[in-house]
């Protein structure tokens, strides 16, 4: 059998639910300037973060649409990432 090479390989114990969803963190506002931290929702695959950021704080830089630009350090290299306010979590 081929080995699966998905987004989403490794992330038995990574996405485990542990509380139900509910539609507010849907509905989440954030302004430029915020601290958050990227809590990835599994239940929600739409604009989902790759599953190495999960964990990361850092700083909105403005917003795409529904989506939020997060700025924060992996290593020495600062990135931005897209993602939806289901992922984010106020600091």
């Amino acid at each position: 059998m081929v080995k699966s090479h998905g987004k989403h390989r490794r992330t038995r114990e990574l996405f485990r639910k542990i509380t139900k969803m509910t539609v507010n963190k849907f509905l989440k506002k954030f302004e430029t300037g915020d601290r958050v931290a990227i809590v990835i929702e599994s239940s929600s695959s739409a604009g989902q973060p790759f599953k190495r950021f999960q964990g990361k704080t850092g700083k909105i830089v403005g917003t795409r649409g529904r989506s939020y630009w997060v700025e924060f350090k992996d290593g020495n290299k600062v990135k931005k990432i897209i993602t939806r306010p289901e992922h984010l979590k106020a600091l």
